[in-house]
Formats: C-alpha cells, structure tokens, sequence
C-alpha cells in the first residue's frame, strides 16, 4: 500500500508549519533514537524511506532487548513521573493542531482505534522515531518511547476506557475523540491524553492534547508538540490511504 505524502498544516505554540518541517524534524530524532538505542542510523535516504528502515531495526531487536537497552532511562523516568505528579495534581498542557486535506473524522478515528486494539504493532511503531515499543497488554495500551523533549525514554500505559483524572473539558464542536488516563507502571496517574477530531470542507481539524505534570519542563513540552505533529501526521497518511485502497 502506498501511502501519500498530503500537505498537513500544523500548528505548535502558535506558530504554522508545513509538512516538510514536521518530516525534517521526523529526520533528525530517527538519528537520535538510533544513538539512545546504540545502534547504527539508517542511511541517507528521504525520510519515508528511513522511516520504514527504522521500523525494522526496532523490530529487529525485539521487546526484551530494547527494554533491556532503555532500562536506565525507564527507572529515572518512574522516578521523575513520581516525583512531578505527587508535587501538584495540576497539570501542564502539550496542545498541536493539524489541518489535514482529506479524510473525516469519523474515518480516521475508527481506522486509529482498530490498529491501536488489533495490536497492529507497525503501524503504531513506525509513526514516531521515538516509539520503541506500543502495544496492546490487559486492555490497554503499553507504551515506550521518548517523550518530545526529554532525555528520558519512559514506560507507561494509556486506559482508553478512564477518563476519570483528565483535567481537559471535552470541546462540543468536535465529533471525535481518542482520550484516556496515563498511567505509571505502578498504576498510579501521571497525565493523559485528550485528542479530538473535527469534520472541515476540506478534510479534518485535530486537536492533540497531551496532559503532563505541571513542574514538567517547558522544554518537554514544547519537544512534544513535535512528536504530537510527526505520529499523527504519518497516522493521518496511512488512514487516507487505507481508505482509498479499501
């Protein structure tokens, strides 16, 4: 299946990037995940191509051996989620905006929730540089990866099914939502995720909304605006395309 490079727009701390400055920045955190894994980058290639050598590598490894290689990395970070949640239930918020040509809302988010509970490990994988591991485990959704900004690679889960300690109101205007509670590996709340999805005339409108710890870094957080833009870009070129080739 092939899959389109579209003209997204997105918009992070108030200022508009085009497409190829979100695949820029996709570009330069595949060399940064290869040296957090140590292991080798793939060549000098376009970016799609990169992208898909990436996704092999991490595979190639297996689960065991990148949690074994983010190991350090995963216990600071627990300790860090620890420390941040239990200073302040408020929370710091990570919002990016996409203007996407194409697709619906309705479409997007059923294509999402069917490869996130199907366990369709590449395509969660391949969106960001930075996800190493995202899988399906009791019900909810295992997570490793970096966050944005952070040194850090962190483990934690996402329950699809609590919105219970979410601090974002829902917007009424938007017809879609995929949120839920981020959890530590100890079960204990350290954020979440509020994303919501729009029908315009010319495609979709996406509110991706990240929910951290309030002492979080501005730097984290502005890093993660970046995540947010390049995952569900790629997420949003692959379920247009799954949807034409259907």
């Amino acid at each position: 299946m092939s899959v389109p490079e579209l003209t997204i727009l997105a918009t992070l701390g108030g200022r508009t990037h085009n497409r190829t400055e979100v695949l820029a920045w996709e570009n330069t955190r595949i060399d940064a995940a290869a040296k957090k894994l140590r292991v080798s980058p793939p060549p000098a290639d376009p970016v799609a191509a990169r992208r898909e050598a990436w996704l092999q590598t991490k595979r190639a490894l297996g689960d065991d051996e990148l949690f074994r290689r983010l190991g350090r990395d995963m216990r600071i970070a627990d300790r860090i989620a620890g420390a941040t949640s239990a200073l302040s239930g408020r929370r710091r918020h990570c919002v990016t905006e996409l203007l996407v040509p194409g697709g619906s809302a309705e479409q997007f988010v059923t294509w999402f929730e069917e490869i996130t509970f199907s366990n369709n490990r590449e395509q969660m994988e391949r969106a960001c540089p930075d996800h190493f591991v995202l899988r399906i485990s009791n019900g909810r959704q295992e997570v490793l990866e970096t966050n944005g900004g952070s040194p850090f690679a962190a483990k934690f889960s996402i329950d699809y099914a609590d919105l219970s300690s979410l601090t974002t109101p829902a917007d009424p205007t938007f017809t879609h939502r995929l949120d839920g509670v981020a959890l530590a590996r100890n079960g204990q709340p350290i954020g979440g995720v509020r994303h919501q999805f729009r029908d315009t005339p010319e495609g979709v409108h996406a509110r991706l909304m990240v929910e951290f710890p309030l002492p979080t870094p501005g730097a984290i957080v502005r890093g993660h605006r970046w995540h947010l833009a390049c995952e569900f870009s790629n997420w949003f070129e692959a379920a247009i395309a799954a949807d034409r080739d259907a």
